[in-house]
């Protein structure tokens, strides 16, 4: 029996397949469904965006680090000194091991930033349960003043609002209106 102007019901599972679908490609999308509600559930996990903050951090900072090391080498007298009595391929071998170094060293001091302030981000989004300039701003503090610790509480203070400035800075950039 059917009542005119009521949407009908269906249990879960057995609504009607979309237009262009057989009842037979219904499991097919069930699990699709269900890896995309994995996949979902794991990108908006804490420690996924912390490890992909911390992966693209690592590779930008390598990044950078071979785009600077090509400025190491313009001084020819600099060069004649440290690489005297040595063959090309012996020179070539410690070009690379040094910009290799370079490129670790730059990379796992941008990968711990990037970490860092993406995990105090999202703990705090999560706390908070909203998404606003807040949360990268108070982020942007914590993971400043971790960062400088070390330095002392003054420098620790002077860290995080700088770091708290520049993310306010980079989160009104890329939440501003575009133009149209």
């Amino acid at each position: 029996m059917s009542f005119p102007l009521v949407a009908p019901m269906f249990p879960a599972g057995r609504e009607p397949p979309p237009p262009g679908m057989t009842e037979e490609d219904r499991a097919q999308l069930l699990e699709a469904k269900k890896y995309q509600g994995w996949m979902t559930m794991g990108m908006e996990s804490c420690a996924a965006k912390t490890v992909i903050a911390g992966v693209g951090g690592l590779g930008i900072g390598a990044f950078f680090s071979l785009m600077s090391s090509s400025f190491a080498y313009e001084d020819p007298l600099l060069r004649q000194s440290t690489q005297a009595g040595m063959n090309n391929t012996q020179k070539a071998r410690e070009i690379f091991k040094e910009m290799g170094r370079g490129m670790w060293k730059s990379g796992k001091g941008f990968g711990k930033v990037g970490a860092l302030f993406a995990g105090i981000e999202c703990v705090i989004e999560g706390y908070r349960a909203k998404n606003d300039m807040v949360n990268p701003i108070a982020a942007g503090f914590v993971a400043g003043g971790v960062l400088a610790r070390n330095s002392g509480p003054k420098a620790a203070l002077g860290g995080g609002l700088a770091f708290a400035a520049f993310s306010a800075a980079i989160d009104l950039f890329l939440r501003r209106e575009p133009s149209e």
